[in-house]
């Protein structure tokens, strides 16, 4: 298996990509949506659907700390699976039709999946740097017997 190429910055991972593309185009669709809803609806999917990218960008930021960068994807993945809630309510009340619904479900699944492989390994986003000092885990346990 060949190693995967490293990315440079978070602007270059395809799931922080495609969650942007979605972010435009929920709001895109969003803007059709009755006036009304701007300070609902609008606002909540509109945030929800941007916040997948900036979480991303964010674990990006913690990968110094496996746990950190990892906690912060599975943040991005809450965040999608909140914008497919409220793509569904958008449907339930007509403001999407069928097929841009379950286009935007399907592509919201796919940076979910995306998202639950990063998180899978982490591992392989976090390596230490070869500049940086690290020791090996102490033993905080110690078998004391008086036999």
């Amino acid at each position: 298996m060949s190693e995967l190429k490293y990315a440079a910055s978070f602007r270059e991972l395809i799931v922080y990509q495609k969650a942007r593309q979605l972010s435009r185009e929920i709001f895109q669709f969003t803007a059709r949506f009755p006036k009304e809803e701007m300070f609902s609806l609008t606002d909540q999917v509109r945030r929800s659907s941007r916040s997948v990218g900036a979480q991303i960008a964010e674990a990006w930021g913690k990968r110094k700390y496996e746990k950190h960068f990892a906690s912060k994807l599975t943040d991005a993945d809450g965040e999608q699976y909140e914008t497919q809630h409220w793509i569904e309510t958008a449907r339930d009340c007509d403001y999407l039709t069928p097929q841009e619904t379950e286009s935007l479900l399907q592509r919201y699944a796919e940076i979910g999946r995306l998202l639950g492989g990063m998180i899978a390994k982490s591992d392989q986003f976090c390596n230490p740097s070869p500049y940086h000092v690290r020791e090996l885990q102490a033993d905080y346990i110690v078998s004391t017997s008086d036999d």
